[in-house]
């Protein structure tokens, strides 16, 4: 149902605006959405620029000045390692029994979450093999597939359909990994792989009453994908 129109003179009716349940998560109207955000606008953040911060993650040295100031706390460093990909750190603390490997941060994200939107794919393998839970939520209850499918980490996201991943899982604003591929415009890879899969259900809708493909329509060039498979989803057993 459209409930937002323009003008002619490209100016959004306010009349016709967006309505919003209750329920409404920001954050993850952001995840979906996000492209309908003006662009061209400066940040404000005064700290070190991406470029700055990339030489220093290129630098082993520096690598081994974080792990060394997060040694007394081993819960956050292999969170931070999952994230920076720093598997020989991640198998160390792991075969020392230093730290839980489903630890969480602040909005309880595990080393599995970080691992698998950052698209570290051989970190995600030794988490499991550790033992990481592949049904851990975070506040919001994103699956570590929520984050994998979000930035297009179709192999990690394979990975962890083939331990048990559930493909249809619904964040707090009822967000399944479709919806979160569809809202990405470079999704190919992980639109293909979660359509093509016999168990996906497309027609789960958000908070706002849409499906992925209502999503897709308005985000990403690869909408079409839908139309392909429509037809061969939904063809798993009943439960």
């Amino acid at each position: 149902m459209e409930k937002e129109k323009v003008n002619d003179d490209g100016k959004r009716d306010s009349e016709n605006c967006l309505e919003f349940s209750e329920q409404f998560n920001q954050l993850e109207l952001l995840e979906t959405h996000g492209h309908l955000i003006p662009t061209g606008t400066q940040s404000l953040w005064v700290g070190n620029s991406d470029e700055d911060e990339e030489q220093d993650e290129n630098n082993e040295e520096w690598y081994q000045l974080q792990e060394k100031k997060m040694e007394k706390d081993p819960g956050k460093l292999l969170l931070w390692a999952a994230e920076k990909n720093r598997l020989t750190t991640v198998r160390r603390l792991l075969s020392e029994k230093a730290t839980d490997v489903n630890t969480r941060d602040e909005d309880e994200y595990t080393p599995l979450h970080r691992a698998a939107y950052s698209g570290h794919l051989d970190i995600v393998r030794e988490l499991i093999a550790q033992g990481a839970d592949v049904h851990a939520v975070t506040v919001d209850g994103w699956t570590p597939l929520h984050s994998a499918c979000k930035w297009n980490n179709a192999r990690v996201a394979s990975f962890l359909l083939q331990h048990d991943a559930d493909i249809n899982a619904q964040t707090k604003g009822l967000l399944t990994p479709l919806h979160l591929a569809a809202g990405n415009r470079d999704s190919k890879d992980t639109l293909e792989l979660l359509l093509m899969n016999r168990y996906i259900k497309p027609g789960l809708k958000n908070n706002l009453e849409e499906t992925a493909f209502d999503i897709a329509r308005k985000t990403s060039i690869y909408h079409y994908l839908f139309e392909i498979v429509e037809g061969c989803t939904n063809s798993s057993p009943p439960s």
